[in-house]
């Protein structure tokens, strides 16, 4: 590896540290190229090895059989390595045993790829990739993870189970991803049972796929939470030379069958696989070198519970996990794994759950500082005489050369009440504090030094003295309340503040005397609290109540205007009217909230040739701008109409005017109707409004609406007029929305009671809109209503 120089920079000036980052990232690359090259390497020289000891041939004669055999398998060197690597017998011949012949220029393969056929160029590829891939692999959990990264993108693999069978018959779970530590642990021992799909493929040494999930739910023991959480799964046993004693498991959560290049390139990584399980260490078998022994001994002799670990490093230099290289036999009842012996074992496959936590965050900190790290206390339950108790706890790690020693201390019962006491004093942000009035000595906590701005150092201050830590103004009441208490023993509870480098604190002195025989105070003894946060929500609080007195008072004097406005230029008739030979009535309810008053208007008026001009509107927003607008429209709308205006052509003009007024996102909804009482005839138009409802004989129905867009929605806007012809006795109930919407019921609903309201017979002859409107609104209106009744009388009226 060679190093890149790095141009200085000027004399006096910073350093460029974006090119040092540059530099830091290529030799980190290098670095890692270097290292995948030595294992590659590794591996190439160890398959050499096998060769030249199976037929006594050199070294260069080795690695050419092995470049040739991976020309004819269509393999890259690395692959046919690790193939060549799971090819040999698992155990050396004893002594005087024969070796059966080697026939070392025959595939070694255990299977062909595509049953006697070349594997795909893709599927090689991928293998090829694979097989550089393993070389980083240190664990079965690396395997795993490799594994799931190798086969996700490729053939939807979420998830990657590795077992080794126990002596017993049964699994032992020994990498897995893809999973939770909660299922790993679930499924962490299997027994020999019958119907596990992982155990019958190492028994026959043939893969099983579970592709048809009820099919396979009733034959075999699926694994998983649910069990449909995986529809497809293959169990594939990895074949070296001798009876097969891991099996791999490919669990997608897509359903269907594994396709037969799936199958091909499935065949093929367990071809490599078998090559690098072989080459693994076996972390469960524990050194037996005296050092080992010596170290063990002394940690089994400790009285207390402790561990040596070591750091099991990545490719990367960063410690990835840590070796137990010793521990005292209660390390494994803290650690959670009562009865299980850690030492020898990787401390996250012993205990997964630690990852992220606080011991491994401590332990890196140690490993990276080289200085001892104590936790925070923990609580562990423990039994004793048969009866479970809680103990506290506390982890210190200290290093230990290149190694980590861990150990747990349990508390005493005083150690637990000083414990206690000082979490009280930080949850309740207070300290105590002693002062004896006839030595003048006082004492504090180290909270107290803390609240008071005061360095320990220096002590803590005398009783007389304490009202000079105050502020001035607050210096008169904490020096009259010292004074009572020293003299006649008067106990007190003092707020003051003082000034520190945080700026203004709040705090609050309690103290109480303890007398002699004669009722003289000789000891003072209390507490002081920091009460800035209590006292900073307080202000707040009153704060936040003045605003809103404001803001009420703003609005209140907001409605009233809009209100009085309103009536201003919405007056309303005390008793209905007769206007073309019709009888009109009127009603206008504001909306019940006291926030705001809002824009719904009428108008039914006489024009100069008879007709009689019927309108109802409602303008969208409250409070004084939505009442100047409804102002603005109303009479607007009766001038166009008066001087000539057609409805659709006075709908334009006033969606111009909208869009053109002070408020240009305002809109609003309209019906403008013109009855002509020679011919009885009812023509009207609408703006995103409401249909009006027409009862005749007893039947109520709405009428159908023309075209009509909501004023000041769009610049070209499209209005129609319909035609209704009225005859005796017909009823027209013109409305706004607020008397058929009621949020969160469907408008529709509101409609369908309105015209069942109308049409439900009276017998106490004309019935005005009181009765109506009772029925039709809730207790509490949420929006104004204006509703506008139409009668033309009947023959008998007439």
């Amino acid at each position: 590896m060679t190093s890149e120089p790095v141009t200085p920079p000027d004399p006096g000036g910073p350093p460029d540290l974006a090119e040092l980052a540059r530099v830091v990232a290529r030799q980190r690359a290098e670095l890692d190229r270097l290292r995948d090259q030595a294992a590659t390497s590794a591996v190439v020289e160890r398959a050499k090895g096998a060769v030249m000891a199976l037929t006594g041939c050199s070294a260069d004669a080795a690695g050419e059989r092995l470049l040739q055999r991976a020309k004819a398998a269509r393999h890259t060197l690395l692959e046919e390595c690790w193939i060549t690597l799971a090819s040999l017998a698992p155990t050396p011949p004893g002594p005087g045993e024969a070796t059966e012949p080697v026939d070392t220029d025959a595939p070694v393969s255990g299977t062909d790829l595509l049953e006697g056929s070349a594997a795909p160029d893709d599927v090689a590829a991928a293998l090829a990739r694979l097989g550089q891939a393993l070389v980083r692999v240190a664990t079965p959990h690396d395997l795993a993870r490799c594994l799931l990264e190798h086969l996700g993108p490729d053939m939807a693999a979420d998830a990657i189970m590795i077992y080794a069978r126990r002596p017993d018959g049964g699994l032992a779970l020994i990498g897995h991803a893809g999973i939770g530590d909660r299922l790993a642990s679930q499924w962490g021992r299997v027994p020999p049972l019958s119907g596990v799909a992982a155990l019958e493929a190492l028994r026959a040494g043939e893969p099983r796929w579970l592709e048809d999930l009820p099919s396979d739910a009733r034959r075999y023991l699926l694994i998983g939470e649910p069990p449909e959480r995986w529809r497809s799964r293959a169990w594939l046993p990895v074949v070296p030379a001798g009876p097969a004693e891991v099996c791999i498991g490919v669990l997608r959560r897509r359903a269907g069958a594994f396709t037969s290049r799936d199958r091909a390139h499935l065949r093929g990584v367990t071809d490599l696989c078998a090559g690098r399980l072989r080459a693994l260490d076996t972390p469960a078998e524990r050194s037996t070198d005296t050092a080992t022994v010596a170290v063990q001994a002394l940690f089994d002799a400790l009285p207390v519970s402790a561990m040596l670990l070591t750091p099991v490093r990545a490719a990367s230099g960063e410690p990835e996990d840590f070796r137990v290289e010793a521990a005292t036999a209660q390390a494994g009842d803290l650690l959670g794994r009562t009865g299980e012996e850690p030492a020898g074992r990787r401390l996250l496959e012993f205990r997964p759950a630690l990852a992220g936590g606080p011991l491994w965050r401590d332990c890196l900190h140690v490993l990276a500082t080289g200085e001892p790290r104590e936790g925070e206390p923990f609580a562990h339950e423990e039994t004793v005489a048969d009866v479970a108790e809680l103990f506290t706890y506390t982890t210190r790690v200290a290093p230990l050369g290149d190694a980590l020693v861990v150990s747990w201390i349990r508390h005493g019962s005083s150690d637990r009440q000083e414990q206690r006491l000082a979490e009280l004093q930080r949850l309740g942000n207070l300290g105590w504090a002693n002062w004896n009035l006839v030595t003048r000595e006082g004492s504090w906590s180290t909270q107290a030094f803390t609240l008071l701005g005061r360095d320990a150092a220096d002590g803590p201050v005398r009783l007389t003295e304490m009202p000079e830590l105050a502020l001035p103004e607050d210096t008169p009441a904490l020096t009259r309340a010292v004074g009572e208490l020293v003299q006649a023993g008067r106990a007190f509870d003092v707020p003051f503040r003082i000034r520190t480098t945080g700026g203004i604190r709040h705090l609050r002195l309690v103290a109480e005397a303890v007398a002699d025989s004669y009722g003289t105070p000789v000891e003072v003894h209390g507490f002081v609290q920091d009460m800035t946060a209590r006292r900073r929500a307080e202000l707040a609080l009153v704060e936040s109540e003045r605003a809103i007195l404001t803001q009420h008072d703003v609005l209140q004097a907001e409605r009233t205007l809009a209100s009085r406005l309103q009536h201003a230029l919405l007056p309303m008739a005390n008793r209905p009217v007769h206007l073309a030979g019709l009888r009109v009535e009127v009603a206008y309810l504001p909306a019940q909230s006291d926030v705001h008053v809002g824009g719904d208007w009428f108008s039914a008026i006489e024009l100069p040739d008879e007709d009689a001009l019927l309108v109802v509107g409602d303008v969208a927003g409250h409070g004084v701008d939505a009442v100047a607008t409804m102002a603005q429209l109303r009479f607007t709308a009766k001038g166009m109409v008066i001087t000539g205006s057609s409805l659709t052509g006075a709908l334009d003009r006033l969606n111009t005017l909208l869009l053109h007024s002070r408020d240009s996102h305002a809109t609003a909804t309209m019906v403008l109707a013109r009855y002509d009482p020679r011919r009885r005839r009812l023509v009207w138009a609408q703006a995103g409004h409401p249909p009006p409802l027409l009862l005749r004989d007893g039947e109520a129905r709405y009428l159908d609406r023309p075209r009509g867009m909501l004023l000041g929605a769009t610049a070209t806007p499209v209005f129609e007029e319909a035609e209704c012809r009225l005859a005796p006795g017909d009823r027209l109930i013109l409305y706004t929305d607020g008397l058929v919407e009621h949020p969160p019921e469907s408008i529709d609903l509101g409609l369908e009671r309105l015209a069942e309201a109308v049409a439900a017979p009276h017998t106490d002859g004309p019935v005005a809109l009181g009765p109506l409107l009772a029925r039709m609104l809730p207790d509490e209106r949420r929006d104004d209503v204006c509703v506008v009744d139409v009668r033309v009388p009947g023959i008998m009226e007439t």
